[in-house]
């Protein structure tokens, strides 16, 4: 594995009651670098299951642990309003100490936006919105006080007191996989993240999969050599296989190929008993403690 890839999970926010806190716990000990939950209002699979709002998974996260990163996977404008949400990220940001990252996309085109009643916008009214959408989280976290008006979107004189703990504003992590996502990845994005081809939902082959992300990787340098900026790269394996971690040697191979590829981060799903992502939980850790043990802050039980 490349030296600078370091290894996440994604972690759904659907643990009842106080078994929410065992697992966060359980994944910093295991050594994880960061940690991750989707926001959604609800999902497609586990529909009828527990699911729970990811802010407030990750307040509580931040509470019961002290060094791993935290972060959404993806925020986006669907049902979250800028102000609303950098009030959010900042109030996460000071209970974790910085270890907060904004994670944000453009939305998908499904029960986030019907669930409220709100028409499902076009393509491009998505792209302009989430360009929006990013510019002014951005302008919020950077500033004490912010005003602003845009097409979709007003604030006035909103006070962000006393800010963010990192400096200027909590890491902004940027999902795009389209010519004007990456632009604004590139400009505004201290992460890039991507799942690999958005249109086609479902597993892949891992030459299908990785021939994507060189793809996607191309276009984001292309992006970044106008910016002059260069964001971390991050990729979240769910599109490969439902279990990448089913033995360590085929974990180590594929994040090894991540980060040849040129991924800074990669992110594997925690095991659930059955459904989307299900696996075995020992099966997990045994995958995972060898790339993620190399230091001193992992334990096993």
């Amino acid at each position: 594995m490349a030296a600078t890839a370091r290894l996440g999970v994604l972690i759904l926010p659907e643990h009842p009651g106080r078994k929410v806190l065992e697992v966060w716990r359980r994944a910093e000990g295991l050594g994880f670098a960061h940690a991750w939950v989707p926001d959604h209002l609800t999902w497609r699979t586990p529909r009828d299951e527990p699911w729970f709002d990811a802010l407030t998974t990750l307040t509580a996260a931040a509470a019961v642990t002290n060094r791993i990163g935290l972060g959404t996977l993806v925020a986006s404008p669907n049902f979250r309003h800028p102000v609303l949400l950098a009030k959010q990220t900042m109030a996460v940001d000071q209970l974790s100490e910085g270890r907060f990252v904004l994670g944000v996309g453009a939305g998908a085109r499904d029960l986030d936006n019907t669930e409220l009643g709100a028409p499902v916008p076009s393509t491009v009214e998505r792209g302009e919105r989430f360009g929006e959408f990013a510019r002014l989280l951005d302008l919020l976290l950077r500033n004490h006080s912010t005003t602003f008006h845009g097409r979709y979107y007003t604030a006035e004189d909103v006070n962000l007191a006393p800010g963010c703990v990192r400096r200027p504003r909590s890491p902004l992590a940027i999902a795009a996989a389209g010519p004007r996502g990456m632009r604004l990845a590139a400009e505004l994005g201290d992460i890039w993240i991507t799942t690999g081809d958005a249109a086609r939902p479902g597993w892949r082959t891992d030459d299908e999969a990785f021939a994507t992300w060189a793809r996607q990787l191309d276009r984001l340098a292309a992006a970044c050599a106008t910016s002059g900026r260069t964001p971390r790269r991050l990729v979240h394996l769910s599109r490969v296989t439902d279990a990448p971690y089913a033995s360590p040697d085929r974990l180590a191979d594929v994040v090894g190929r991540c980060g040849e590829l040129g991924f800074t981060d990669v992110v594997v799903p925690y095991p659930r008993e059955d459904g989307i992502f299900a696996g075995d939980q020992r099966a997990f850790e045994k995958a995972v403690l060898p790339l993620v043990c190399g230091g001193t802050r992992c334990e096993s039980e």
